[in-house]
């Protein structure tokens, strides 16, 4: 697909893989909205951009309705979708002061996995009533896992089960939207220099890159968006997912 003309929503399109996706996009011609709970990061990329920014808390059904709503409004129904939005939350499953918080471990699986599903849903039900293009797609929608939901580390049990939820979900998805003409693809990114990481002190940086084969440094957030858009003009890549971490293999811990 070119995105040229077309209208793309980008969650948590207010930092890290999100708003360089979204600078991508905007830079290939796409109309860009970008949903964040922080409304003022996200307003910052939109008027560089010239997008729109929309609040939006994904794992909330009227929340997203009401951002998918104020989207099509300004752009029309979205080809493009792509779920950046996303928290990790650190914490035994029994730790010295006892079992998981639940409510800690369903926050996690909420933004992660039911914010993933939430927007998928929404978008892919505009993206059907839309016209087929000369390729016969009528939209595209790219999710974002992590190693993490293969080797999944101690202490983020949380994290690794949202994450393998949104890889389960990639396949039965894309299925069911095939004869739409809708893809469904799934990045699982490795070590992204994402502000998260960049705000760890340097030796801890160091020790974290130096654990990635080739090359030996965190991924760039550009380089995220750049599969993004791959993935956009390759019609043959549907249903699945993309490792995009070096050849890193997490650690038990």
């Amino acid at each position: 697909m070119d995105v040229k003309g077309h209208a793309a929503i980008v969650t948590g399109g207010g930092s890290g893989m999100g708003a360089a996706t979204a600078r991508r996009l905007a830079a290939a011609g796409a109309k860009v909205a970008l949903f964040d709970v922080n409304l003022d990061a996200a307003d910052a990329v939109a008027r560089e951009i010239g997008g729109i920014a929309v609040a939006c808390d994904v794992s909330d059904a009227a929340s997203a309705e009401a951002a998918v709503a104020r989207a099509r409004e300004a752009h029309g129904p979205a080809r493009v979708a792509v779920n950046c939005a996303g928290v990790a939350t650190a914490g035994r499953i029994v730790g010295r002061d006892g079992p998981l918080d639940l409510a800690a471990f369903k926050r996690v699986i909420d933004i992660n996995l039911v914010g993933t599903f939430n927007i998928l849903r929404l978008a892919a039900h505009d993206m059907t009533k839309l016209d087929a293009l000369d390729t016969a797609e009528r939209g595209v929608i790219v999710n974002t896992a992590s190693v993490a939901a293969f080797e999944g580390q101690i202490g983020q049990a949380a994290y690794g089960a949202s994450k393998g939820g949104v890889v389960a979900l990639g396949l039965p998805a894309a299925r069911e939207f095939a004869r739409s003409g809708i893809r469904v693809m799934t990045i699982a990114p490795g070590l992204i220099g994402t502000p998260m990481l960049l705000g760890m002190p340097q030796e801890v940086q160091d020790s974290l890159a130096a654990t990635v084969p080739f090359p030996t440094r965190f991924g760039r957030p550009e380089e995220y968006a750049d599969l993004v858009l791959h993935i956009l003009g390759n019609v043959m890549l549907n249903g699945e997912v993309i490792r995009l971490d070096g050849a890193m293999r997490m650690q038990p811990k």
